[in-house]
């Protein structure tokens, strides 16, 4: 029996324009791998895309591939993840199963003492026995495992695979520890793989009673900080036993960092200068993080686009930057207390007002057009006013107010 074990692949989920296609990239790439590996089927363990109603261009390529997967004979074994899942219902992996691309394989009844009773999906070449539950937001999945009857599939015969989509505690990463996750004991028992998804992570683990509890991360990785610390997707490929990980590489990753306590921001900007020198970037996606505190100088008088153009001109093929971490001296937080929101605002203005300079308006200017933008800005919509007409009068408004 050979299988592969996809979860996590997000389409579309990048706002970054560059980014954006490359995990429908990896999605292609995984199945033609899984393709050309002859698999007798593949398992998705949720949120094939990024949202439950995907964009129609993404939704187009995964389609015809799932199409191609399908002519080839290999089933295709789902279950819906906590982006693929809807409260209304309308989910576009409705429709793809319908048009036979793939089987959603979360099927069973309630009984009357309110238990829930899973039954499989059995896969017509190998025989294996399939079933699993579905992920949805907030960890929210978690009442579903409380009423489960693992009765049926605990003492059913043959190779039986659960597909899940949730954390288990037991396998939580530190990093993840603030994250919702489930006891391993809410698994049913004596399945021969168990297919997880959800945590970004690559883990292959046995625990008693649970063989090959497998995490293979996503298929490309969805944020900064997985770029960072994973550098590629993939997914695992069973084979009789075997396991194996398949790293799916689009592009190197160029990590760079740069740490700012008691630096001014030209400082920061030699230090990444020099990185930058000393690195390849030859068609990799380049990250560039500054965390720290500056003792000088704004985050915006780091220049980040000459950065950007010097990468790009040596053959970057996308810089990203992150500064969530970096903070200044010179807008410090502070806490106030007032009788009312206006009284509250005026206190914090009152703090901040002339910390820089300007030669266009007096620190008294400058307070009394911030309380005026912050009104205008709290403005609401009308009853029939239409969304057009709203925004109108507020631009109007605005720029009544700046002169501009």
């Amino acid at each position: 029996m050979k299988f592969s074990h996809l979860a996590d692949c997000h389409i579309g989920s990048w706002r970054d324009e560059k980014l954006n296609g490359l995990s429908t990239d990896a999605f292609v790439r995984a199945l033609d791998i899984s393709i050309r590996e002859q698999v007798d089927f593949i398992l998705i363990a949720g949120d094939i895309f990024n949202t439950s109603l995907p964009a129609i261009e993404k939704l187009k390529i995964a389609t015809k591939k799932l199409k191609e997967v399908k002519d080839y004979g290999i089933p295709v074994y789902i279950i819906p993840g906590s982006h693929d899942f809807s409260p209304s219902g309308k989910t576009m992996l409705d429709v793809l199963e319908h048009a036979g691309l793939f089987v959603n394989v979360v099927k069973g009844t309630v009984t009357p003492e309110n238990k829930l009773q899973l039954r499989f999906t059995v896969d017509p070449k190998t025989g294996a026995k399939i079933t699993g539950l579905l992920g949805r937001k907030g960890s929210l999945e978690r009442r579903y495992y409380e009423t489960l009857d693992p009765t049926n599939i605990e003492q059913e015969e043959g190779f039986k695979i659960f597909l899940f989509h949730t954390a288990l505690a037991e396998l939580k990463p530190v990093e993840l520890e603030k994250m919702e996750a489930q006891p391993v004991s809410f698994l049913p028992k004596n399945c021969q793989y168990y297919a997880g998804g959800h945590v970004h992570i690559v883990k292959h683990a046995s625990l008693p009673g649970y063989e090959h509890i497998v995490y293979p991360g996503p298929l490309f990785p969805n944020s900064f900080s997985e770029l960072e610390k994973l550098q590629h997707g993939g997914f695992y490929l069973y084979d009789n036993g075997d396991l194996r990980y398949v790293p799916i590489v689009l592009h190197p990753v160029v990590a760079l960092s740069v740490v700012a306590n008691h630096c001014s921001s030209q400082d920061v900007y030699r230090m990444l200068s020099d990185r930058v020198a000393s690195c390849d970037p030859k068609h990799a996606i380049v990250l560039l993080r500054v965390t720290g505190e500056l003792v000088e100088g704004k985050v915006g008088d780091i220049d980040f686009k000459t950065l950007r153009e010097l990468l790009e001109h040596r053959g970057a093929w996308s810089v990203l930057k992150n500064t969530s971490l970096l903070k200044t001296k010179e807008f410090l937080a502070i806490t106030v207390k007032g009788e009312s929101t206006q009284d509250i605002e005026e206190k914090v203005l009152a703090e901040h007002i002339g910390q820089f300079s300007s030669s266009l308006f007096s620190a008294e200017e400058q307070k009394q057009l911030t309380l005026e933008l912050l009104h205008l800005l709290n403005t609401e919509k009308l009853e029939g006013e239409r969304i057009v007409d709203f925004e109108n009068r507020v631009r109007k408004d605005v720029q009544e107010v700046i002169k501009f």
